[in-house]
């Protein structure tokens, strides 16, 4: 069963290699050295690829012309068909009613007078 670090237990003196203490504690502080080394090597390339990516966007943004104006003549929009209408299943309306719908009083409600009803 594999055991855990456990650094107060004395190893027993099979599983001692003949390394000596101040070279241990020499490479555990080099091998320190190196992963912190590493990891601000890699900060500084992380922050300088963003810095890259940034400049060419604020770049390309520069020299793009803002609501540039259309290279072709407009033209008329294409009517478009409808097949309902063609097969004559539904009758041609117009997109827009030519008179405005007239609003008629309802029957439902009374016609409003000016003068009072006597209370009784």
């Amino acid at each position: 069963m594999p055991q855990f670090f456990d650094m107060s237990r004395k190893p027993p003196a099979g599983e001692v290699s003949d390394v000596g203490v101040s070279d241990a504690r020499r490479a555990r502080n080099v091998q320190r050295l190196q992963i912190g080394i590493t990891g601000i090597v890699m900060m500084i390339l992380l922050v300088g690829l963003a810095n890259i990516i940034q400049d060419r966007a604020m770049e390309s943004d520069a020299t793009t012309v803002p609501d540039a104006a259309p290279t072709t003549e407009p033209t008329q929009a294409a009517t478009q068909n409808d097949p309902l209408v063609e097969a004559g299943v539904v009758p041609d309306l117009p997109a827009e009613p030519n008179t405005p719908p007239v609003a008629t009083p309802t029957a439902a409600t009374p016609p409003e007078t000016d003068a009072e009803v006597p209370a009784d």
